[in-house]
């Protein structure tokens, strides 16, 4: 996402000029998370300051430059997408983000601080990112806001938000499935932190080309993991409160919720995909919850 228009813009789309940046974005967006929450926090104390102040900057810059009101230009569709596949995008954007979002707020003081910092970041943070990308696109055009920025003629300043917010997004990912793989092979988190950042690197080109389907992958794959993440709390809301609540290995009725939900999330053209795949998800898990309860 950073190398490749790079690249293109300063080097005229050379794959080897690609490359190299792409080795060196991995190496120091996997560095980043290998040292830990210390590491992740320094980046995005300048990387979240920047990136806010100069995509309201563009915001604003594309607002001037463009003709009619912000109703008049929202009102203009393509008609590529429905109100309920936006619908879907969004609510599976905030899901998949909220199932990593216990990785970092376990090191708030306290609940409350936990709650304040999430709700600030997703109801603030995330949203601001949704207005600088749509708002500044109805007016110049441009599929992210790289390329909003670039038809701004803000070139350099382009290249730092992307690298930014880049850098950001994937540390975190790295630092959540680094995480992940630790707790399911019952590693040393930082091997796995470093395995990933090697797959995510060699790996990146072919997903940069094929992004929106792994989107929507995502998008009816992850809301089912939430919802089983959530139910699984208030069925257990005692048991989560001691220290002595039973680590199951494997939870079938999750891993079958799981896999039926994302299914019917990707089959089913009626209704919301990510909504459909959290309401059979949560069924087969409450259903496998009184199943063994009763036995």
């Amino acid at each position: 996402m950073f190398a490749i228009p790079v690249a293109r813009e300063l080097f005229g789309g050379s794959t080897a000029v690609e490359w190299v940046l792409i080795l060196i974005a991995g190496a120091c967006m996997t560095a980043s998370a290998y040292f830990g929450i210390k590491s992740l926090t320094i980046i995005s104390y300048i990387a979240v300051p920047l990136v806010a102040v100069l995509g309201t900057v563009a915001m604003i810059m594309a607002v001037k430059q463009g003709d009619g009101t912000i109703v008049d230009q929202f009102a203009k569709s393509s008609g590529s997408l429905t109100v309920i596949g936006g619908a879907g995008l969004a609510i599976g954007s905030f899901v998949s983000g909220g199932t990593a979002t216990p990785n970092f707020t376990r090191f708030a003081k306290n609940g409350k601080q936990g709650t304040i910092a999430t709700v600030v970041a997703f109801f603030i943070g995330n949203s601001l990112m949704f207005f600088f990308g749509a708002i500044s696109y109805i007016f110049v055009g441009g599929n992210d806001i790289f390329e909003v920025m670039i038809r701004l003629n803000l070139f350099y300043l382009a290249i730092l938000v992307l690298g930014l917010n880049i850098w950001t997004t994937n540390d975190n990912a790295l630092y959540t499935a680094g995480l992940g793989l630790a707790n399911i092979f019952n590693k040393r988190k930082k091997p796995m932190v470093l395995i990933s950042g090697v797959i995510g690197t060699l790996l990146s080109v072919w997903l940069y080309y094929n992004f929106c389907g792994w989107l929507n992958i995502l998008n009816c794959t992850l809301p089912p993991v939430g919802i089983i993440l959530v139910i699984s709390y208030f069925m257990n809301k005692k048991a989560y409160d001691t220290d002595t609540f039973k680590i199951v290995t494997v939870n079938w009725f999750a891993v079958v919720g799981v896999i039926l939900g994302a299914i019917v999330a990707n089959v089913v053209t009626w209704g919301i995909a990510s909504i459909n795949g959290m309401i059979v998800a949560a069924l087969c898990y409450m259903i496998g919850e009184m199943y063994k309860r009763e036995k």
